[in-house]
């Protein structure tokens, strides 16, 4: 099995409304998010890749048109925007355009990240 990962970079606030008034992550704030996506396949392409990295550019320029410098629950219509929920959203957009995606890991903090691998 071969694989490959590329790193996205976005900042953006997100507020998680439905924890108690007193919890940090109630309050409005902001996160540098990191979204690694994951690729794998058995065999290489003609070219020996797995997917040339060019070809993740429509992930970049949806991540830069749509989240970054963005509220989350509004770019997202709802207030369950955790990373695990980012990864699963990230996730599902990939694999849509991109059907060797296998995972999506998604860090609000360079301790702490979601991964999304169905």
């Amino acid at each position: 099995m071969f694989r490959i990962s590329k790193e996205f970079h976005f900042s953006a606030s997100h507020q998680l409304t439905s924890l108690p008034a007193d919890h940090q992550c109630a309050r409005l704030h902001g996160h540098n998010y990191v979204v690694v996506v994951e690729l794998a396949a058995d065999e290489l392409n003609e070219h020996g890749f797995v997917r040339d990295y060019h070809e993740l550019s429509p992930l970049k320029r949806y991540i830069d048109e749509s989240f970054d410098h963005c509220h989350l629950n509004d770019v997202l219509g709802h207030d369950r925007v955790t990373a695990e929920c980012l990864a699963r959203h990230f996730y599902d957009w990939c694999k849509a355009h991109l059907p060797e995606t296998v995972s999506v890991k998604v860090s609000e903090t360079p301790k702490t990240w979601a991964e999304y691998r169905p």
